[in-house]
């Protein structure tokens, strides 16, 4: 069973080193968050599991690493600088700001329930930057508040550098940065987080279905590659549409406390690129972007068959990692009565996602020959280039059994004194904590074969 209460894991993620509060040692900055030795490791696997499945997997799609500060005018045609902002709402009584689409009762305040509020105001989301020597402060860039805009003034580049046929995409892993009014829900809402986009750009007359594609596409990727069941994932379509968008759906995860988005997949119809598109009234640009005077390319494609020119629609699909990685944690995180008043808590991830792939342990650390051969174990594994293999050496094996369980190592290898005679081993695997003699020489092979399950 998941867990019933995200307190477990937030309490399981500091005590395991997943996750720490950001600047704690100086009281905290609300928003943002470190993320420790587990919790790096836990993340990088879930992004390569991502890019596998949407770059090495295919054909069709390349891989982007765009800045994280650009030119001020990205943001202004993106329609970010004028319109991407929330409604503020603030307590007159104890100070509280709030998100007006987030309060639970427009009318009074979450923390303190006062009715003495103010008027909802625009409050910008981008963090602005001043870049340069002489900028005296004023604000002349921004901490990109998303990967998407990038992408889209990549499209010539990628295009002409990788030369691809409609259709192909574009995808991006990175940080983005926004000014949220209420962070909250531990990693859920932060203020700095990661996200992994596509940009998959059609011919305005197969949108439809490329839509429906790539909805199915990544809602089986949850399913299939992180391990999430179905039952626990739902498609919402956006009750009020973008005014870039012709369709849109969330993948919303069950959460402790409800359903909440964790990837959307959007159809932005030919917004983006016609907004950043040079000689805009040369195109048939279907949807209504800001008057462009000052872009330099035309972000069209020409079609080789019918020789038409034409501005791509966009499907895309946008995922926060970490609330990827929050729900994957919410959904392994497990607690097990082993009976005569003994329990243990236990992170049953898929194998490939695992922090640490396995953990040899040397059944007494004072035996100079235990620890030698378990050494010799370790580097081997390392040696398959699989992820993490961890040495344990504490010299107790159940306290190391249980540590592993916390952290979801799939296996823990233990060496004990039989094995200078025999040449075999123990591997105790991790979901029914069950146990088989295995030869050093066949530890390769057998924990490649669990790895990949």
């Amino acid at each position: 069973m998941p867990a019933k209460n995200v307190n477990d894991v937030i309490a399981l993620s500091k005590r395991r080193g997943f996750i720490f509060a950001g600047s704690e040692i100086y009281g905290g900055m609300p928003g943002t968050y470190d993320y420790g030795p587990y919790g790096v490791e836990l993340m990088k696997n879930i992004r390569n599991a991502w890019w596998n499945t949407m770059v090495y997997m295919r054909d069709d799609i390349e891989g982007l690493d765009a800045s994280l500060i650009t030119n001020r005018l990205l943001w202004k045609y993106s329609g970010h600088e004028g319109g991407f902002s929330d409604q503020l709402v603030e307590c007159k009584k104890c100070g509280a700001r709030m998100r007006l689409d987030k309060m639970k009762d427009p009318k009074k305040c979450d923390a303190c329930g006062s009715s003495d509020l103010t008027e909802p105001r625009a409050y910008q989301l981008m963090m602005g930057l001043s870049v340069g020597a002489t900028a005296d402060g004023a604000i002349n860039a921004y901490l990109r508040p998303e990967t998407a805009t990038t992408t889209y003034t990549n499209f010539k580049n990628v295009l002409d550098s990788t030369p691809h046929k409609l259709p192909f995409g574009i995808v991006q892993i990175g940080k983005a940065f926004r000014n949220e009014i209420s962070p909250r829900g531990f990693v859920f809402r932060m203020r700095e987080f990661e996200q992994a986009e596509m940009q998959y750009f059609v011919n305005p007359k197969m949108d439809e279905k490329y839509f429906e594609e790539w909805k199915k596409n990544r809602m089986a990727w949850w399913i299939e590659v992180l391990g999430i069941p179905a039952n626990k994932l739902r498609f919402t379509p956006h009750e009020k549409l973008a005014h870039y968008a012709k369709a849109a759906v969330d993948i919303e995860y069950e959460f402790p406390d409800g359903f909440d988005e964790v990837e959307g997949v959007h159809n932005r119809q030919d917004f983006d690129l016609g907004s950043h598109t040079k000689a805009q009234n040369e195109f048939k640009i279907n949807a209504k972007p800001i008057e462009n005077k000052d872009s330099t390319t035309k972000l069209s494609y020409s079609d080789p068959q019918s020789g038409e020119n034409f501005i791509p629609y966009v499907i895309e699909t946008a995922m926060g990692v970490n609330r990827c990685m929050f729900a994957v944690m919410l959904q392994a995180y497990t607690d097990e009565d082993l009976g005569e008043g003994k329990s243990r808590t236990v992170l049953k991830l898929k194998p490939a996602l695992a922090p640490v792939k396995a953990a040899v342990i040397p059944l007494a650390r004072n035996v100079p020959e235990l620890v030698e051969l378990a050494e010799k174990i370790v580097n081997e594994l390392r040696g398959l280039g699989i992820g993490r293999i961890e040495m344990e050496n504490s010299g107790n094996i159940g306290k190391n059994y249980r540590r592993h369980d916390e952290i979801g190592t799939p296996v823990c290898i233990t060496v004990d004194h039989q094995s200078l005679e025999d040449k075999m081993v123990t591997l105790r695997h991790r979901d029914d904590m069950s146990q088989e003699r295995v030869k050093i020489s066949d530890i390769p092979s057998k924990l490649l074969e669990i790895i990949r399950k």
